[in-house]
């Protein structure tokens, strides 16, 4: 497949470049895509919730009334669980989420959720550019002149621009990415994946 290599202005350069068939002409595995969207969110889960139990809250152990005779139940404790402020039962405990996922599972996954993208017109390429300074208006024309302002996009850079990344940093249908940590959650969160000339290069020597 060739896609015209397009600039800032939305015009296309005269140029063409093949994406290659092993990265973005597979046959889609979802379950691969499933198992990896669900690391990287698992990754994300900070696993920090905790809540006392009876034997973490504060006050006294003494029998708070006699066993018998009261017409209500036994109690041991002040912290039972059934009282107000006392302990909870079977709260949530600090968890780690991660989980193992081969490396050429995740592999299997990117490529698939490339494959999608290509075959429904989702990639876009951008012949390589840089800001002076950072300036949130200069992206927007960018996004509007290749007709994607209105649609969630995902621009794929060779490497850390400080300058495109501080420009798009306030859009929220706008993310920046360099390609080495180009990802299968972000891809297919995106409706359009913007490679930039070095950035496709990249990619396909790598993989």
């Amino acid at each position: 497949m060739k896609l015209p290599v397009l600039n800032i202005t939305g015009k296309e350069t005269g140029k063409k470049t093949e994406l290659k068939e092993s990265i973005f002409g597979i046959e889609p595995n979802d379950h691969a895509i499933y198992l990896d969207v669900k690391q990287y969110m698992a990754n994300a889960r900070q696993g920090t919730h905790k809540t006392k139990e009876r034997s973490e809250i504060a006050g006294s152990t003494r029998k708070i009334k006699r066993q018998k005779g009261t017409g209500t139940a036994r109690a041991g404790s002040i912290k039972n669980p059934l009282f107000r402020g006392g302990g909870k039962i079977f709260g949530p405990r600090p968890k780690d989420y991660n989980f193992k996922l081969n490396k050429k599972v995740k592999m299997l996954a990117r490529r698939s959720a490339l494959t999608y993208k290509a075959n429904n017109n989702g990639i876009l390429i951008l012949e390589d550019f840089t800001l002076d300074v950072p300036k949130t208006r200069e992206f927007i024309n960018i996004t509007r002149n290749l007709k994607i302002d209105d649609k969630k996009s995902l621009m794929v850079l060779p490497g850390q621009n400080r300058n495109i990344f501080l420009s798009s940093r306030n859009l929220q249908d706008s993310k920046i990415i360099a390609v080495n940590d180009l990802n299968t959650y972000d891809i297919m969160n995106a409706a359009v994946v913007v490679f930039m000339e070095s950035s496709l290069e990249a990619l396909q020597s790598k993989e």
